[in-house]
């Protein structure tokens, strides 16, 4: 090539995927999980629940203000984070587990990028019509028409999206109040803010990018191939039955055996990702089964048997081309892979669920005041300071007792208290100054370091908890 000569481009301008409307068992399954993950995001904020006079109720509330999050009978603290990290290890798990065992099958049905598109691809067709009319459309000239049809859909789009940004801000703070809010426009900025990005992105990911972001954007179709192998059932195609390929016509010659594939495209039209399931298997398939239920009304119409795309592991092809029954289902879901991280998955939540039930309802933290490290006072005793945190997490106000527990001669008392009880409000956090004192001449207060244990009591449930520390004495 000559200097002046233009290299070629490599951009390949973006071809739009307009699938066909395709109805069977495994569109139906996907239409059940969209109704019920759209109708828990949604709804979720709205729902109730008791927690006391003293608590929001509502039932799912990530409380950033009071730094608590709520999930309907379960609340977790800041201090608590671990349940919460180990939720995300049990989602990681359980992706590998569901990718392992039948591939991208959560992509193709519970994915929220997969959920959205299908529900804007559903307002696109209803509007503009189904694959042919919708193709029509798009290499139409810009006339009435089409900005007609155009505008409808784009803000219909734009009303699910502010429905999706508008139910994620109510997860936050207490709903029927926010929606008033919102309304009166005295709602804080930040919740307008969030509903615009939110509105933004769900249009742009779900309306127009579609197929994009799980192609280019989402780390998963990179990471998957590690996760599978030979027994992963995923959707395929049995080439061995459809090869050769070519179109059945009755009464023509044939000048050779054809399969069972009449190279319809149904597969392909039907495909959200826009690719052809009978190359093999392909990084952006997302396992979505629609282009088994397309092929499978074509064979029932011709009169072949169902199955040509079907879901099936690798290793079935060479026993179905020998005409062996290949292995049954569970074979291939329960084998060394997919047990570990079944038994990870397993002792995760078993963790989480023993730590939730056995946890404290008393949390307690004790720092001792080390500058000084202590106070002589007029008398001649010894003095520390402590800072202790009281961590009520009853739905109502609580009374604790502090008593101390040590071999030495020592006495208890509570900054602006008359006694050691102290009175907590409900689910709150309290930091209560407490000075250990030793009599003058005592052990305690002449030996360097003396143990001690601070005891707290709820006095409603007798329930206990205690920290040990130590008490500072002056060296003689």
């Amino acid at each position: 090539m000559s200097s002046s000569e233009t290299p070629p481009s490599l951009y390949a301008k973006r071809e739009p995927v307009f699938p066909r409307r395709v109805k069977g068992k495994f569109r139906t399954l996907k239409w059940y999980i969209m109704a019920f993950t759209l109708g828990v995001y949604y709804m979720f904020p709205w729902l109730r629940w008791d927690r006391g006079p003293e608590l929001p109720d509502q039932a799912v509330l990530v409380d950033l203000a009071n730094r608590r999050f709520f999930f309907f009978m379960i609340e977790i603290w800041p201090h608590e984070f671990y349940f919460v990290a180990g939720l995300l290890i049990m989602a990681g798990l359980g992706l590998f587990l569901f990718t392992s065992a039948m591939g991208r099958v959560w992509c193709g049905y519970a994915c929220p990028q997969t959920v959205w598109t299908d529900l804007f691809i559903l307002t696109e067709r209803w509007i503009e019509g189904d694959r042919n009319a919708r193709v029509r459309l798009w290499k139409a000239k810009w006339d009435l028409k089409k900005w007609r049809l155009r505008i409808t859909k784009w803000v219909i789009w734009a009303f699910i999206g502010l429905a999706t940004g508008g139910a994620w801000v109510f997860y936050f703070t207490d709903a029927p109040t926010l929606f008033v809010d919102l309304f009166t426009l005295n709602a804080h900025p930040v919740a307008y803010i969030t509903m615009a990005i939110l509105t933004l992105t769900t249009v742009l990911f779900g309306g127009f990018a579609r197929e994009q972001v799980c192609i280019y954007m989402c780390p998963w179709p990179r990471i998957q191939a590690a996760m599978t192998d030979e027994d992963t059932i995923t959707v395929a195609y049995r080439e061995w039955r459809g090869e050769p390929r070519g179109k059945h016509r009755k009464g023509a010659p044939q000048t050779e055996e054809l399969g069972d594939c009449i190279d319809c495209m149904a597969c392909v039209n039907v495909c959200p990702v826009g690719i052809d399931i009978r190359d093999g298997q392909q990084m952006e398939c997302i396992t979505c089964a629609l282009c088994i239920d397309a092929c499978d009304d074509v064979m029932e119409r011709i009169g072949k048997p169902r199955g040509l795309v079907d879901y099936l592991a690798l290793t079935d092809a060479p026993a179905e081309i020998d005409g062996i029954e290949p292995k049954p289902v569970w074979k291939h879901i329960l084998r060394p892979r997919t047990l570990l991280y079944s038994f990870l998955w397993a002792l995760v939540g078993v963790g989480l669920t023993v730590a939730l039930f056995m946890r404290s309802e008393i949390e307690m933290n004790v720092a001792a005041v080390r500058n000084p490290t202590f106070v002589t006072l007029s008398d001649g005793s010894v003095r520390n300071i402590y800072d202790v945190r009281l961590l009520n997490k009853n739905g109502e106000e609580r009374t604790y007792e502090m008593s101390l527990a040590s071999d030495a001669d020592l006495v208890i008392s509570l900054e602006g208290l008359e006694d050691t009880k102290v009175v907590i409000p409900a689910d709150t956090a309290y930091l209560q100054r407490v000075y250990i004192t030793a009599p003058a001449g005592s052990a305690a207060a002449q030996e360097d370091r003396t143990d001690v244990r601070l005891w707290v009591e709820d006095l409603s449930s007798t329930m206990r908890a205690y920290k040990d520390n130590v008490f500072n004495g002056k060296v003689p």
